[in-house]
């Protein structure tokens, strides 16, 4: 069990990562024991969610629980009120705690709920996927979605604590597995080539994998918490892969729209050979590099894009492995480079 710090403006919390975690141990390290509300999917729920309650109120917890649809089309206010209504049923109060235990998407919403119910309370995440453990589950951002975008009403809210075991991600589908690799990938193209090179080469465990880019987060947050400025560079091939999830309706994965992104960009910006190993490791885990959605539809869909600022988007660009820089575009402009890099990914692939 290894643990990495975070310290965010606003509060200062651990990330604890292993294998075989009791859930209800760790978390009366950190709270005295209260009334919380576990909120889950029923995905989730169902191989977790019965052990972590026990675990929880051995520990002397008083449970409850809120258990949607899994799914990006849950990830709503309408269910976000729903949990709401039912911790006022339960007396849930502010000094009371929320769990998320899930991926990102629980995680989302039960942060956003946490961030505004009795206009503020704590909340803790158990992420079980691993691109929840890498990303969503640490740097307290919060949202949920609207019809045309994701992600669109949130907040910044940070947990008291994450407790990510490593045991959960042997039930996880390939392809949810694959999701959060694209996540990881991210993080050794914007900050560390040496952790790129251990993905490539598969020499690192799942782990030392969430370790580190939960060590390359928590430096990012700590020196922009509510996304001013450096904290961009974390949203690497999301611009692009948030225009495919909202244009496919969510049929497509949050990392495999990330993936496509970073291929389309990489692609675009990067020299030939560096390139080529960035298609080749998303690849080989079974991720998708390009996508058959219309090239102005994409670019127009970065208009609801949250780092829209009048007629410009921000946009993420890679320089090298382990480089990347940030570049106000127009959405003509981003139509060219997403013209541009779809056209090379035909070509090297």
């Amino acid at each position: 069990m290894k643990k990495v710090h975070v310290a965010a403006s606003t509060k200062e919390y651990d990330v604890t990562v292993g294998s075989g975690l009791d859930y209800g141990v760790l978390l009366k390290e950190v709270h005295a024991p209260c009334k919380l509300m576990v909120v889950s999917d029923d995905t989730v729920f169902s191989l977790y969610g019965e052990e972590t309650l026990k675990s929880l109120r051995e520990a002397g917890f008083e449970t409850f629980h809120f258990v949607f649809e899994h799914g990006e089309k849950s990830k709503t206010l309408e269910v976000a009120e729903k949990l709401m209504i039912r911790m006022i049923e339960d007396g849930i109060t502010k000094t009371d705690l929320l769990v998320a235990l899930g991926g990102g998407v629980v995680g989302d919403l039960t942060g956003l709920v946490a961030s505004i119910f009795l206009r503020g309370m704590e909340f803790v995440q158990f992420p079980t996927t691993l691109l929840a453990a890498v990303d969503s589950s640490v740097g307290g951002k919060t949202a949920v979605d609207l019809p045309n975008g994701k992600n669109m009403v949130g907040a910044f809210h940070q947990p008291i604590a994450v407790f990510c075991d490593t045991d959960k991600f042997r039930t996880l589908p390939e392809q949810t597995y694959a999701e959060g690799m694209a996540e990881s990938i991210k993080y050794g193209i914007i900050y560390d080539a040496g952790l790129f090179e251990k993905i490539e080469k598969n020499e690192i465990t799942d782990e030392d994998l969430v370790i580190r880019c939960v060590e390359i987060k928590a430096e990012v947050v700590a020196k922009d918490e509510f996304d001013k400025g450096p904290r961009h560079i974390l949203n690497f091939g999301h611009t692009l892969g948030h225009a495919v999830e909202t244009l496919s309706r969510y049929t497509i994965g949050h990392g495999q729209g990330v993936a496509i992104g970073m291929a389309v960009l990489s692609a675009a910006k990067l020299p030939g050979s560096e390139a080529k190993r960035v298609l080749s490791v998303l690849l080989d885990r079974k991720l998708p590099v390009k996508t058959e959605f219309e090239l102005h539809e994409l670019a127009l869909q970065a208009r609801a894009d949250k780092k829209r600022h009048g007629d410009l988007i921000k946009v993420v660009l890679p320089v090298s492995v382990g480089e990347v820089v940030l570049k106000d575009v127009s959405v003509d402009e981003w139509e060219e480079i997403i013209r541009e890099g779809t056209e090379k990914v035909s070509k090297i692939m």
